[in-house]
Parts: structure tokens; C-alpha cells; sequence
């Protein structure tokens, strides 16, 4: 029996279509995911969210109420709460803090901010970090921010607790608090002029915004855009009407597809990607971490309820997302579900997905099936961009996270019939020597609007499994050269002589001296997340050496503290910030200006003007040997003799005749 007959498919649950690459099927541009950045329960970055994940961590806590402790202890003032289920949730720290200088938002508004909106600006800025794109270099670009918000829990207490008939201070709250504002905010610190909005169909909001993201990308409406989703928890109003409505487990975990599954946590966080068509991204130059091959939305229309899913419609919105993306559903080998954990919608999701990916699978290549859920709860408008994070890490890593709380199979699914299995622990990614590795990520809201995204791997993964070409230069913004590079200088892995710099220069720049030693410290954090802390020799060379040197220097702004590292390994580079993390003496303060080279023309050439440059920098030697092929055309003799002073140089550079070119040659 083939493993399509195995799954009961209501008629017309497909409309017809039983072959997603049909003819006559259109699939957009591929769409590159060139950053991440993340505040999720337990994982302040990108790296710490893989290690929760890597090591099946749970998130969620259980607070006191009336304890005056934690989050739960601040919503709730009295010990007796109406639900139990109300003493749980996942949370990240630090919700109050915030660098409003950095932003060049005043005192006065920075208070009256929903830290919804301070969290995008911060996520925002990381989100660009990662992608090695210096945001200041932005203002003006047809960049979009496109995010998922649903929350305005801030909004309620400030309109609660002001006093003021300020017209600022309220102008400062109406702006402060708004969903739409949230994006526009990012687009106005950091001058996108792209489209910016905010999304709200509830939990599948943050996937909504990256579907209309890439949509906005292959109708050429932006050249990059940030999208993904924000939700912060401020108020326990919201959750105990969850917890009444018997919406949230009472023994406060998310345990998806599991027989004891009885509702979800709520959590809160940040997430972003940011995003360009993949042939950009290419030319570009940047480090890629995953690729959207496609992605659909469809609505619920009419079910048993408003807030009850329709399992028609989950499968149609999955089979729209592959057509999209021209893949068949057997060439996909994971599935992060948006796996709630609730009674109804858990055998729903799982029959609709079976239902569509279960078409021409083979019984021994089973799809995986895990939700980020059952790690740090559910994020509500933020859950799906937290899938997709989820899922691009696995890829990269080759490995599958173990899905949590899995113990007793829900008897209310035909595991036997279904061509599924849950991923219940860690698990090796399946290697396809023919293809990339490729997922599909879940979102389904309880507003009725379904989204899916399929994504597949790009470059060498950890296991050195093939998803795709890889990139040719580190990350950074490209510089186009009217020399092409010989293929022996200047590539990855090269083994030319123009590809060792016996130091490089790390430099590094804040807005504060503290700020600065903050950093010293993160990339002391980063090099002893892959040293192990022990003493290294690894050159100046090292890959990963060369690439911090370019991204900091092209991939980041530069503010008025500064401080550059020297180094000639990996010894000497922890040193050097050691240094300046332990330093009490505050760097000069050196305000920003452009820079510019001005040659003085004839009068100050000198006998082998140039030569360190040849020998040391590719591009430098790329310029100079074309510069020097055309005077042999012209005059039959060499320019870099002559420059270098070698023998049997064909004149000597005191010479007009030589002079200006030469000059000329070290311009270029």
C-alpha cells in the first residue's frame, strides 16, 4: 500500500489538485534569510536560543502569586488568583531596561513606550548586525519592516495610571502604545522608506508578516525588509480570561499531540529575519542561513466555531505553500507544527498536515514533526517567526530538537495510519545527497487566518551535508571592482599569496565607554563559545577571524567611543580585549567623519611605491596587474617594473613618462 492510501482525505480537500508542480504553476523568487535576532523566554540571543533547544530545555516557570516576585508575582497582588492555570508563563528578563539615547528618544517618551516598541528597535538593530549590514547605511533604502503585534496590554496602563493633560506626554502615549507604530517606529529610527506595517490575525500574525514580506519582495516593492513579531505580557488580565475559557493548561506546559494535552502557556518575546531575494543576497556576498522557497495564507471561512480551526483549509493553505514553492510534498522532511497542545486543534492540524504530506512518501522516510512550544510556550502574534528560527537553526545544525512532553500519543489521531512521526528526541536531520534539507512551518490563528512557509537549507551545514553553493566572501556589504579577482586570490579557502595578513584590525565603537567594554565582552563571550576558553594559535587567516574583522569593520556602525584591537591570532585578539573590557581609562571620544584618500600627484613617487600592497591585499593586485597590462600593450614594457624598482626595468619612475601612470596605477 503506498503511503498515500493511508491517510482518509475528506473529498475535495485538495480542490482537485494531486501534484503541487502541475503544469503551469508559478513559483516566485526564492527569498534569502540573511539575519536573525531573537529575545525569547530563556534565550536572549539567536546562539542561547539554539542551546536551549540543543538541549530540550524548558522556559516556562511558575510564579507565586502575591509574592510581589516575578511577573506573576506582579500581576496577581493577591495569593488566591481565580485559575490555577493563570501561575504560569514564559517570560524574558530585562523588560525594563532600555537605551533611549541610543535611539534619540527622549526621557520623557522612552517612558511612555510600550517596551513592545523597544524591543523592536533593539531586535532591529541586532536583526542588521547579524546580517552584516551597517544600519546607518539604510536611511533612505527601500527597506519594509513588516511585523506581527497583537498585544497593547501597555496602552491599558498607561491610560490607567495618567494623570497628565500634557499634550506631549499625551501624544508620547497615543504613539507609544499603538500597534501600527510599532513598525513605523523601526522605519523612522532607522530611515527605511519602504512599506512598513504592523499585522494582526492573532497566533499566526509573525508568520503572516514574513508571507507579506516575501510577497513585497517578489513584486519588487523592497530590496530588504525585517519582518517578524513582538509580544510582551504586562498585565495578567488577558491570561486569567485564557485560563477561565480553559484555554491554558493547568499544569502549565504545552504538551502538543500528547494524550494529556490540555491547553498551552503563554509566553512572550521578540523575533526577526531579515530578508532579501536570494539573487541579491548571492551578489551580495552574505552569510545565508535558510531560504523561503514559498509561502501561502488562506482563512478559515466557516467551521464549528469562530476560534475552531477547519481542517480543509489547513491542508489547502500547506498544498498552496508547496505549489508556490515547487516542491512535492515527499521532499520535505520536517514539519514545525503550531502545536498548542489543545484537544481540539492538535488531532486537526495533525490529520490536515498527514493529509498533504503524506502524498507519495515513502513508509520508511516518515515526516518530522516538533513545536518550539513545548520549549517557550506559546508567543501568540510572535509564535511563528519563533517556528522558523526554530527551524532554520536545525537545519544548520543538522539536528531536529526534541520535542517536549511527548509520552502517551493522543488516541484521538490514527498514529498507525499517518504518516508522521514526533520528533521525542534529538534527532539527526535526514540527509538527501540529491536535495537541500526542507521544512514547513505552521501558523494558524484563532482569527481563522492560516499561514505556511516552506524553507530549505542553504551552504554546508555542521554535518557537511550539501544544501546549495556557498558563499564567496565573507559577511559585509560588496564592493563591486572593475578587475575581475584571478580565482587564486581572494576566495574562500584560497591558498594564493595574497591571502596572508600576518594581523588584522577588530574595531570596535559604542555610544557609551561602558557600552564599549560591553562589547569587548560579548566578543570575548563569542570566541570562548568556540575555543572552549583554551589558548589558540589560529592566524590572523582563520576564517572565522577574518570574517569578525570585516563585519566590524563594514558590517556595523561606528559611534563616537572607540577602540580598535590589533591581532595576529586568536591569543593575542583575547588579550587585547581582556584589556579593554578590564580598562578604567575611557577611550578618546572621536567624532564621526567621512573619510577620504587625497594623492599629491607627481613629486612624491618613490621606488617601489605600492609593492606591500601587491604582495598583501587581492584586490590592490587585481587593480595593479590590469593597470599594467595595458601599458605592456601600449609600450610593450612593465609599470610594476618600473614601479618596483626591478631590474631591467624598462625606465625609471622619476620619468614623466612613467611618473603619471604610475601615480595613477596607486590611485586606482
Amino acid at each position: 500500500m503506498k503511503m498515500d492510501e493511508l491517510v482518509d482525505s475528506p473529498p475535495g480537500l485538495h480542490d482537485g489538485r494531486t501534484d503541487v508542480q502541475r503544469e503551469g504553476s508559478q513559483t516566485g523568487e526564492p527569498i534569502a534569510i540573511v539575519g536573525m535576532a531573537c529575545r525569547f523566554p530563556g534565550a536572549p540571543d539567536v546562539d542561547a536560543f539554539w542551546r536551549l533547544l540543543e538541549r530540550g530545555e524548558n522556559a516556562i516557570t511558575e510564579g507565586v502569586p502575591g509574592s510581589g516576585v516575578g511577573r506573576i508575582g506582579e500581576f496577581y497582588t493577591e495569593t488566591d488568583i481565580q485559575n490555577e492555570a493563570s501561575r504560569f508563563g514564559a517570560f524574558i528578563d530585562g523588560i525594563d531596561l532600555f537605551d533611549a539615547e541610543f535611539f534619540r528618544i527622549s526621557p520623557v517618551e522612552a517612558q511612555l513606550l510600550d517596551p513592545q516598541q523597544r524591543l523592536m528597535l533593539e531586535t532591529s538593530w541586532q536583526a542588521l548586525e547579524d546580517a552584516g549590514i551597517d544600519p546607518a547605511r539604510l536611511k533612505g533604502s527601500r527597506s519594509g519592516v513588516y511585523i506581527g503585534i497583537s498585544n497593547m496590554d501597555y496602552r491599558f496602563i498607561n491610560m490607567e495610571s495618567s494623570q497628565t493633560s500634557e499634550p506631549a506626554a499625551n501624544l508620547y502615549t497615543v504613539s507609544g502604545t499603538s500597534l501600527n507604530t510599532a513598525a513605523g517606529r523601526v522605519a523612522f529610527a532607522l530611515g527605511l522608506e519602504g512599506p512598513a506595517m504592523a499585522v494582526d490575525t492573532a497566533c499566526s500574525s509573525s508568520l503572516v508578516a514574513i508571507h507579506q514580506a516575501v510577497s513585497a519582495l517578489q513584486r519588487d516593492e523592497a530590496n530588504l525588509i525585517l519582518a517578524g513579531g513582538v509580544q510582551v505580557i504586562l498585565s495578567g488580565r488577558l491570561t486569567e480570561f485564557r485560563a477561565n475559557a480553559r484555554m491554558l493548561s493547568p499544569d502549565g506546559q504545552c504538551k502538543a499531540f500528547d494524550a494529556s494535552a490540555n491547553g498551552f502557556v503563554r509566553g512572550e518575546g521578540c523575533g526577526l529575519v531579515v530578508l532579501k531575494r536570494l539573487s541579491d543576497a548571492e551578489t551580495d556576498g552574505d552569510r545565508i542561513w535558510g531560504v523561503i522557497r514559498g509561502s501561502a495564507l488562506n482563512q478559515d471561512g466557516t467551521s464549528t466555531g469562530l476560534t475552531v480551526p477547519n481542517e480543509r483549509a489547513q491542508a489547502g493553505v500547506i498544498a498552496d505553500a508547496l505549489e508556490r514553492a515547487g516542491v512535492a510534498p515527499s521532499e520535505v522532511d520536517y514539519l514545525e507544527a503550531h502545536g498548542t497542545g489543545t484537544e481540539v486543534g492538535d488531532p486537526i492540524e495533525l490529520n490536515a498536515a498527514a493529509a498533504v504530506y503524506g502524498e507519495g512518501r515513502e513508509p520508511d522516510r516518515p515526516l518530522l514533526v516538533g513545536s518550539v512550544k513545548t520549549n517557550i510556550g506559546h508567543l501568540e502574534p510572535t509564535a511563528g517567526v519563533a517556528g522558523l528560527m526554530k527551524t532554520v537553526l536545525s537545519i544548520q545544525n543538522s539536528q531536529i530538537p526534541k520535542h517536549l512532553h511527548f509520552r502517551d500519543p493522543n488516541p484521538r489521531l490514527d498514529w498507525d495510519r499517518l504518516p508522521v512521526k514526533i520528533a521525542s528526541e534529538l534527532t539527526q536531520w535526514p540527509v538527501h545527497p540529491d536535495r537541500p534539507p526542507r521544512a514547513g512551518i505552521s501558523a494558524y490563528g484563532w482569527s481563522g487566518t492560516n499561514a505556511h512557509v516552506i524553507v530549505e537549507g542553504y551552504g554546508e551545514p555542521a554535518n557537511g551535508q550539501a544544501a546549495g553553493p556557498a558563499p564567496a566572501r565573507p559577511v559585509g556589504n560588496a564592493r563591486a571592482v572593475s578587475a575581475p579577482l584571478p580565482d587564486s586570490l581572494g576566495r574562500a579557502g584560497s591558498t594564493g599569496d595574497c591571502d596572508r595578513r600576518p594581523a588584522r584590525l577588530l574595531p570596535l565603537s559604542a555610544k557609551s565607554n561602558e557600552a564599549l567594554k560591553d562589547l569587548s565582552g560579548h566578543y570575548l563571550s563569542w570566541l570562548d563559545g568556540r575555543t572552549g576558553g583554551s589558548s589558540q594559535k589560529g592566524s590572523a587567516a582563520n576564517p572565522d577571524l577574518t570574517d569578525i574583522a570585516w563585519t566590524a569593520g563594514e558590517g556595523r556602525s561606528h559611534f563616537d567611543y572607540r577602540a580598535g584591537v590589533v591581532f595576529r591570532d586568536i591569543d593575542s585578539l583575547r588579550t587585547g580585549l581582556e584589556e579593554l573590557a578590564a580598562s578604567e581609562e575611557p577611550p578618546e571620544i572621536v567624532r564621526a567623519t567621512r573619510v577620504a584618500f587625497a594623492y599629491t600627484g607627481q613629486g612624491v613617487q618613490w621606488l617601489g611605491m605600492g609593492e606591500a600592497l601587491y604582495q598583501s591585499e587581492p584586490v590592490a593586485r587585481a587593480v595593479l596587474d590590469r593597470c599594467d597590462q595595458l601599458m605592456r600593450e601600449k609600450r610593450g614594457a612593465s609599470l610594476l617594473d618600473v614601479m618596483f624598482g626591478r631590474p631591467g626595468a624598462a625606465g625609471h619612475l622619476d620619468d614623466p613618462a612613467w611618473t603619471q601612470p604610475a601615480v595613477y596605477a596607486l590611485e586606482c
